[in-house]
């Protein structure tokens, strides 16, 4: 039989595509999951691999799409081994029933591995000169100019701390934690 896996990253995107490649290729059952390929969770991934039994055929778009880094893929692909289940990644042209097939879904593999770590790897360094420039120094902070007047309509119990924070177009943890900070700041021994 031959079984699909397909797996989109968010739910934004669709798996149309990969769906239309299932259908092409004669695919019989198809898993989908619809989440982050660094998800160790992968509930449909794990039904997919206890389904398959001797003689199935798994069927995928890219091992991108299967499995998270080259540990996982290895281990993926040996346990279809181990059951007897051939795999087959149509991007890449790989195909495990033989052992030119099995040589190059590690060199593939490997080589995935090795771009996103590098990846990764430029993204904390872009990250590091933009702190270092002063780029990135978090959330700005909201602008709250009549904090003064509207704290005082609080004190005077006019308003309740939700409104404050809603006229001062803050969050209310925001609010409290500004008037925390203006009460020991301006009322002595508060």
């Amino acid at each position: 039989m031959k079984v699909g896996y397909v797996r989109i990253s968010t739910r934004e995107q669709n798996t149309a595509r990969q769906d239309v490649l299932m259908e092409k290729l004669g695919v019989e059952k198809v898993y989908t999951d619809k989440l982050s390929g660094k998800n160790t969770e992968r509930p449909e991934l794990q039904k997919m691999m206890d389904f398959v039994r001797e003689g199935d055929m798994v069927v995928v778009e890219s091992f991108s799409r299967f499995a998270r880094n080259l540990r996982d893929l290895l281990d993926l692909t040996e346990t279809l081994e181990k059951k007897g289940v051939q795999f087959i990644s149509q991007k890449e042209r790989i195909d495990t029933s033989g052992p030119a097939g099995r040589l190059m879904l590690q060199i593939f593999g490997a080589l995935a591995e090795f771009e996103r770590e590098t990846i990764l790897e430029r993204q904390a360094e872009g990250i590091a000169v933009a702190k270092a420039e002063g780029r990135m120094n978090g959330r700005p902070k909201k602008a709250v100019d009549t904090f003064e007047d509207v704290y005082r309509d609080y004190e005077d119990k006019k308003i309740s701390a939700s409104e404050g924070a809603r006229r001062l177009g803050i969050a209310r943890s925001t609010w409290y934690r500004k008037v925390k900070e203006y009460e020991a700041d301006v009322i002595p021994g508060f």
